[in-house]
């Protein structure tokens, strides 16, 4: 029996008793960091009086080694009681799971994925946005013209859409939603459920103001739904992969997107 286990985001009064008891009979626990499940561990047994079985195995399985690990994995593996817990959160958004859950279901393995605690649900209800057509896009790419291009797609998709971001690239988001789109209304959930849990409301210039440089710790960008692009066969990269003048990118872009012509025309001189 395989089963996927949520752990809290931060508060550990937020976990499951199901979640518990999965743990707690567990005879081998696959764990995204064996430190941080064993900690976690540790706590349930100091607060709760847990009792855990006296020989559990602890495997690191994070996104590095997952591949590796299915493939040398056989289906006897799952005879015993296997738990796979993510750090914090829901496994498989943004995290491991998906494919341990694919491996599962191609070999007759009994799974059950138990329901609780995900960044990514709290914030887009917290974020009070009345668009409930929700898109989740997971990190943009780290910068280039791949950032650029998801960027648009975020905030084009047509739906409330939910990003994650790491601290050190907060504020260069907030800066190009600012140039992009400086009207658009956007929903900043830091910490959540921890001690210093804070939301912020507002257009990007205007948080930028509300956050004054204070960009540590966990993010997650909610952005209200705006104008979806243009249905269509040719991407923006196709676009800014041919070698015509940025004027011409520009405006082409700007029909498959709706994008401002002479922003994107802007936009596409910074990504030189």
């Amino acid at each position: 029996m395989l089963t996927f286990v949520p752990t809290p985001i931060g508060n550990i009064g937020d976990i499951s008793l199901r979640a518990i008891e999965a743990l707690s009979n567990a005879d081998t626990l696959l764990c995204e960091d064996t430190r941080v499940t064993k900690k976690l561990i540790h706590i349930l047994k100091e607060r709760y009086n847990t009792v855990f079985k006296q020989e559990q195995n602890f495997i690191s399985l994070h996104s590095h080694n997952e591949k590796h690990f299915i493939e040398k994995l056989e289906p006897s593996f799952f005879e015993q009681n296997v738990v796979y817990a993510s750090d914090a959160g829901m496994p498989g958004i943004s995290d491991p799971g998906q494919v341990l859950i694919k491996y599962a279901q191609e070999n007759n393995i009994e799974y059950d994925v138990l329901p609780g605690a995900n960044a990514l649900l709290t914030a887009f209800v917290a974020s009070g946005f009345v668009e409930t057509k929700m898109l989740f896009w997971g990190f943009l790419p780290h910068k280039g013209k791949d950032r650029a291009a998801s960027l648009q797609g975020a905030l084009y998709s047509g739906y409330t859409t939910v990003l994650y971001e790491s601290p050190h690239r907060l504020e260069k988001l907030l800066l190009e939603i600012k140039e992009e789109e400086s009207n658009r209304k956007i929903f900043l959930a830091k910490e959540l459920t921890k001690k210093y849990q804070n939301y912020f409301q507002g257009t990007a210039e205007e948080i930028l103001g509300m956050i004054n440089d204070n960009f540590r710790g966990e993010w997650v960008v909610v952005i209200e739904a705006g104008e979806s692009h243009n249905d269509s066969a040719i991407s923006q990269n196709d676009i800014l992969d041919l070698d015509i003048p940025k004027k011409v990118q520009a405006k082409l872009i700007s029909k498959i997107t709706g994008e401002n012509t002479k922003s994107c025309y802007q936009r596409l001189l910074k990504l030189q």
